[in-house]
């Protein structure tokens, strides 16, 4: 129950992700994207069985392939995996990580920034007290090294992420928590940015574009998410910046891009 869930999930009194900035930015549209509703969730696809059984939460560890690659793998996503994995899987459900908090001290020169400005975007920080909300994929017999190969790419080649194993509870069934991969960037990285006042990461966020488009966008979709994962929910970082964009925005005269996607 939710009882339950809050109690797993380790959640404490903070300020709630708000979007009262949007009234001020002139409350305008932006083209929704594919951001999870929380539960257990299954991919589109016109060859996807239309069956509602679903895996086991906490499946049996299962027999390496002749190549190596375990035949069924859970990939926890905290960014902008939340939305747009990019890669096939075969479930996916909304959940959290223990003992780790969100924070956006990793520098982007690709996705949502460029070598002379980069972008901001999360990483975890090991914190005992903290909890993350993100969603998990499971990827299964060849998709299993089609979806490491590509996030190879992605996260370890282009934005500086290490590969780590989390403990990731589901928000149906937190009782059967799962073995996921994390990608996670260390200060030993090149781009690490680290720490910084939240006014300071929100100009930076309003300044910043990549390949994959205005570091503001990465930014309210990861707040959106937030919003649909319901009140147990907490992000005080990704809260007092969302608060922070939205207090500069009006004087800040971000580009026509920027500004429809608030």
């Amino acid at each position: 129950g939710a009882a339950q869930l809050e109690r797993l999930s380790g959640a404490r009194p903070g300020v709630r992700v708000r979007r009262s900035f949007r009234a001020r930015a002139g409350d305008l549209p932006r083209t929704p994207g594919p951001v999870p509703v929380p539960g257990t969730m299954k991919q589109a696809s016109a060859a996807q069985d239309t069956s509602p059984a679903s895996p086991p939460a906490s499946p049996p560890a299962q027999p390496p392939r002749d190549d190596g690659e375990p035949r069924a793998l859970w990939i926890f996503g905290y960014g902008s995996l939340v939305w747009r994995p990019d890669f096939a899987y075969s479930d996916s459900r909304v959940g959290f990580v223990r003992g780790y908090s969100r924070r956006f001290w990793q520098g982007d020169t690709f996705h949502r920034g460029s070598d002379k400005m980069p972008g901001r975007v999360v990483t975890l920080l090991e914190d005992h007290e903290g909890c993350t909300w993100g969603v998990a994929y499971q990827v299964r017999d060849e998709q299993v090294s089609e979806a490491l190969k590509y996030l190879h790419v992605r996260e370890a080649e282009l934005g500086g992420y290490d590969t780590k194993e989390v403990t990731f509870y589901p928000q149906d069934t937190p009782d059967q928590p799962l073995k996921a991969l994390a990608y996670v960037a260390t200060p030993q990285n090149p781009g690490y940015l680290g720490p910084a006042p939240e006014e300071a990461i929100a100009t930076q966020i309003l300044a910043c574009h990549g390949f994959s488009g205005h570091n503001l966008e990465y930014l309210l979709r990861l707040a959106d998410f937030m919003q649909l994962c319901g009140p147990q929910a907490q992000d005080e970082h990704l809260a007092a910046i969302v608060d922070a964009v939205g207090t500069m925005l009006p004087c800040f005269c971000p580009t026509k891009q920027a500004l429809g996607l608030v």
